[in-house]
């Protein structure tokens, strides 16, 4: 990997990664497709990807520091009685939404493992991404409620997410649409879609570490990486950001120009790849 391809596989990922567009799923398909000729199967590559994560964990972590910060505290009981209570209610809500993740990534990760590396069925999926959502637009629940997100909710959330073990299924995407079900806002859910995710990503990371260390591949393009995740730190926060406003913003249609987007990139893509282009 060149220090062009490194940089923008770094940018790459810091944005879709947030964005409902499946960083999976370009991750997969964008090499292909630009002929970019990255072994995979590197010693180089793992250490890379896990470097990425790292920095777009730690790019939500600081956007969401303040919240963070509160949620440690209402943990270990530091502050006041009513905020402790409802960041200990936030904490748990987190944790119910992430168990169907684990459950099911637990029994059936290994048996969908093969999809990761073809990218003419990341393309299949990328279109089945679009269609999800612009169903959960349709589908929306027209009462949008104010106020907390249950418990039920965040176990509907954390069970849509599950479709994202399908590579071009968007985990943020479908983790908002489960919220939309709910009766949530496009903003309320995409908040708890980052705070559920940050975890998720941080320890996708922090999983690959002694595996690196074990192999002695720590080192290997180590300078690259660390700018890599540099630039996929930077860009998933204010990727945060702006999605942050957006959902805010446009909460009638605010996912409709992804599924567009994720419709002609999808096609056009395995268009090219049928074709050898």
């Amino acid at each position: 990997m060149n220090f062009v391809h490194a940089v923008l596989f770094a940018a790459l990922q810091g944005a879709t990664e947030l964005f409902p567009v499946s960083s999976l799923g370009h991750a997969v398909i964008v090499p292909a497709v630009l002929h970019w000729h990255i072994n995979e199967n590197s010693p180089g590559f793992l250490p890379f990807l896990v470097m990425l994560h790292l920095g777009t964990a730690l790019g939500l972590l600081t956007y969401f520091y303040v919240e963070w910060l509160v949620m440690a505290r209402g943990v270990l009981g530091l502050g006041y009685a009513a905020e402790n209570s409802s960041a200990r209610a936030l904490f748990l809500k987190l944790v119910v939404a992430t168990l169907p993740a684990v459950i099911i990534g637990g029994l059936f990760k290994k048996s969908i493992a093969h999809l990761f590396g073809a990218p003419i069925i990341a393309c299949v999926f990328l279109i089945a991404n679009a269609a999800l959502l612009l169903l959960g637009e349709k589908l929306r629940s027209r009462h949008i409620r104010q106020g907390n997100i249950s418990y039920l909710d965040a176990l509907v959330i954390g069970i849509f997410q599950c479709l994202a073990f399908l590579p071009g299924i968007s985990r943020s995407g479908a983790a908002i649409v489960g919220g939309l079900k709910r009766g949530v806002s496009h903003a309320g859910a995409a908040k708890f879609s980052f705070l559920m995710g940050t975890p998720i990503i941080l320890a996708a990371g922090v999983a690959e570490v002694p595996k690196l260390i074990h192999r002695h591949q720590l080192h290997a393009l180590f300078g690259l990486s660390l700018l890599a995740a540099i630039i996929s730190g930077t860009v998933a926060y204010a990727s945060t950001a702006f999605l942050m406003r957006y959902f805010k913003d446009h909460d009638d249609w605010a996912l409709n120009p992804f599924a567009i987007y994720c419709a002609v990139a999808g096609a056009g893509s395995f268009l090219l790849l049928a074709t050898g282009l």
